[in-house]
């Protein structure tokens, strides 16, 4: 982490877990638990018909309630989908965009992912914008090519001031819901990868306000060596962020 220049961001992804009355009994144990504990931002980011039990059960505490996904059409013939503005007008400040399991179970791309990132960004909402290789990438030593390719065409047309409600989560494909994890080294590889392709598309200055996440089974017996590293700037968490103590272990490996 590297607090002096962005902000450490611990978000979790709930995915399809929890009731609203589920979500209502996991924030109202967790906000004790993180209560005072600023020095990094705590979202969770959850299904559709959770959000509004959640932003209930959060009101006045320091954690922030987003989505996991969102349209790139205001509205239309688009059956199932939530649009930017409709999330807009419940409150919600944060969405997740591109998330593997969304390209690999539900066809999305880097057009789509675009799409959706520069929906939600005109609509004033912060991008958890996801990327990563699979396993056969990795092996074949393409890992670089593959995450700046991705950093290049989901950001695509999105200027330096849209990319202040931008947080990158590199999410190692092979390394979510498998219990394997990149190592520290690789995290803190690959991140330094993404803004070494930031700075070529933005600057220097401007990548180095950039948050990004790790997130490929970061969990409370390995975040504190990941977050540890300069560019791992906070996790997207998957499995922990469904239980109280080892996503409040992480917020504490964050402090």
């Amino acid at each position: 982490m590297n607090p002096a220049n962005r902000r450490t961001v611990i978000a979790g992804n709930w995915k399809m877990n929890f009731t609203p009355d589920e979500a209502t009994a996991f924030i109202n144990e967790i906000k004790p638990m993180v209560a005072g504990k600023d020095n990094c931002d705590i979202i969770f980011c959850a299904p559709y018909v959770t959000i509004d039990a959640a932003m209930k059960a959060a009101a006045g505490s320091n954690i922030k309630i987003g989505a996991e996904n969102v349209h790139y059409e205001e509205k239309g013939a688009f059956t199932g989908e939530v649009s930017a503005k409709m999330l807009k007008a419940i409150g919600v400040e944060y969405v997740i965009i591109g998330h593997s399991e969304r390209r690999q179970y539900f066809g999305e791309t880097d057009t789509t992912v675009n799409l959706r990132t520069k929906a939600a960004l005109a609509n004033g909402m912060k991008v958890i914008l996801c990327l990563g290789e699979v396993k056969e990438q990795r092996l074949a030593g393409i890992t670089n090519e593959v995450v700046a390719m991705q950093t290049k065409l989901d950001l695509a047309d999105v200027d330096a001031e849209a990319l202040k409600n931008v947080i990158i989560a590199y999410e190692p494909v092979w390394a979510i819901g498998t219990g394997l994890t990149a190592t520290p080294e690789q995290a803190e590889e690959t991140c330094g990868e993404i803004r070494k392709v930031l700075a070529d598309m933005y600057g220097a200055d401007v990548a180095e306000t950039v948050t990004i996440q790790y997130g490929g089974s970061m969990n409370d017996a390995n975040a504190a060596e990941l977050l540890a590293k300069p560019n791992v700037d906070g996790g997207l968490i998957g499995g922990a962020s469904l239980v109280a103590s080892k996503f409040t272990a992480i917020v504490d490996a964050a402090q």
